[in-house]
């Protein structure tokens, strides 16, 4: 398709504005395909295309849209200059990261001029029945206004990665996640993998007794008491739930 791309950066940076000084709306991971909208200067207007959503990213050479076929499992992988444990770089890719691999050889597999563990992958088509089983992975991760990744994430970012390695569709912000999710469910009915919502805030439940969420005040991913964790956030922000969505 006309003006499509993929990211072939480990992570590139969306703004809100066509400036550096301006907020990070969101992050292109590596093999997210995107449509350029138009081009001014040195930035361009893009839209991504699994989550639609719109900003400026710094011009750089990006390459045609790929077919992936395997996505990263786990947290922060490795890659390699060759089939060799002993040839790894300093590059790494994100969980949820999508490749198109050509190549296998012994644990390896390669993509583009890059090989990573078998055992970092799995099938694009791979789905686990439990869609926020990895979540944990992410606990002390630092918090980072519009990243989605282990340098940083948000409390919205981290219900959309889960859910997007689970071949899921999800929005990119809270407040369009409560939109999307229909399901409304009762704080005494609550259970594993509900997602509760504040105004501009989103957490998911790991029990009916705890939750896990990128936290801005604590400055990290954390896992803490569900009741708790509401009157905290009413005592700090005056914020009550605005609801509970079962996926």
């Amino acid at each position: 398709m006309k003006n499509s791309y993929v990211n072939n950066l480990t992570i590139t940076n969306l703004y809100k504005k066509k400036s550096l000084k301006s907020k990070i709306d969101t992050q292109l991971l590596y093999g997210e395909n995107f449509r350029v909208i138009k081009k001014i200067s040195n930035w361009k207007k893009i839209r991504i295309e699994r989550d639609g959503y719109t900003g400026f990213i710094k011009g750089k050479k990006f390459s045609y849209p790929i077919q992936a076929n395997f996505k990263v499992s786990v947290l922060k992988a490795k890659l390699f200059s060759k089939p060799n444990i002993k040839k790894s770089l300093n590059k790494f890719l994100t969980y949820d990261s999508r490749l198109k691999v050509n190549e296998k050889k012994g644990k390896f597999a390669k993509f583009e001029n890059y090989w990573i563990k078998k055992s970092d992958i799995k099938k694009i088509n791979f789905k686990s029945k439990d869609l926020f089983k990895d979540i944990k992975k992410f606990k002390n991760i630092k918090y980072l206004w519009g990243g989605k990744s282990y340098r940083g994430i948000d409390c919205s970012a981290l219900v959309q990665v889960c859910l997007n390695q689970n071949n899921r569709y999800c929005p990119r912000d809270s407040k369009d996640q409560e939109k999307y999710f229909k399901k409304k469910i009762q704080l005494k009915n609550i259970k594993k993998n509900d997602i509760i919502f504040w105004k501009g805030h989103v957490a998911v439940a790991l029990s009916q007794k705890k939750l896990i969420h990128a936290y801005g005040p604590m400055k990290k991913v954390v896992i803490m008491n569900i009741d708790k964790t509401i009157k905290k956030i009413y005592k700090t922000a005056r914020l009550k739930v605005t609801s509970i969505r079962r996926v």
